[in-house]
């Protein structure tokens, strides 16, 4: 008997105004399993982990967190389910107002109630876990390079030990070397850790390397999803211009003169 999916969506739909962002989105992912979604600027990828996270509610379909539907979710019983969830924000959006080690306890503080000096123990480990030193952990964001930003953003997702991480374009912005590094720690943690993980990007060196599976979101449906391994031979014209970059083909960018 198949396991129960971590997360499953069903027929989910977004519009905002005349405009349709998600037009019957069904994905699933398996428990442990790292899931990308691929897709240009203005797809509707973010909507749809803003989606999953209850940040905005669908306008139908179903979501699922293993196995309970989570879709119309409001208050302490999303906050329950949340608390199962760490993410990777794009920028990292760090609280400039903290130190580094308290922006990574930051969950467990205000989220757990954690005392202050267990918490900060535990972010150190997190620090450690991501390759940056105690020293670091009483910086402050200002101070901080970009790959440095992402790996304390990193380290204040996996703080709490979630069950399920969300990467949100996690190498946006970073030298090529730097993203890779990225890439190592996001592979490492999540494998540590036994999460599952789902991850939105453009970049496919990225996807690559992080991914088991990979789904490509266009026209606010999912038109592909399959093995990595199989994403330079999946037969569909929009996964094949994406993912060499080409101008000519069915996926049409709207160009003003």
């Amino acid at each position: 008997m198949a396991p129960v999916p971590k997360i499953r969506l069903g027929g989910v739909k977004k519009r905002f105004g005349d405009k349709v962002v998600l037009d019957g989105v069904d994905l699933e992912v398996a428990p442990g399993e790292s899931v990308i979604i691929i897709g240009g600027s203005g797809t509707g990828k973010s909507v749809t982990l803003k989606c999953i996270l209850g940040l905005l509610e669908p306008d139908a379909g179903r979501i699922e967190i293993d196995g309970e539907d989570v879709t119309k979710l409001a208050g302490r019983e999303r906050e329950r389910v949340n608390a199962k969830i760490g993410m990777l924000f794009q920028g990292a959006a760090l609280f400039d107002s903290l130190p580094v080690w308290e922006n990574v306890a930051f969950g467990l503080i205000e989220g757990k109630g954690a005392d202050r000096k267990s918490a900060k123990a535990e972010a150190l480990k997190a620090l450690a876990q991501v390759g940056l030193t105690a020293d670091v952990g009483e910086m402050w964001p200002a101070d901080l390079s970009g790959g440095m930003r992402k790996r304390v953003g990193l380290a204040r997702a996996v703080c709490a030990r979630p069950e399920i991480l969300f990467f949100d374009e996690p190498t946006t912005g970073l030298d090529p070397i730097m993203g890779d590094v990225i890439n190592e720690l996001i592979v490492k943690t999540v494998h540590e850790m036994g999460a599952t993980a789902l991850t939105i990007t453009h970049d496919m060196a990225s996807a690559r390397k992080i991914g088991h599976r990979i789904a490509m979101l266009y026209q606010g449906r999912i038109v592909w999803a399959g093995p990595v391994a199989d994403i330079d031979r999946s037969g569909n014209a929009f996964v094949d211009q994406f993912i060499h970059g080409r101008a000519e083909g069915p996926i049409k960018m709207a160009v003003r003169a």
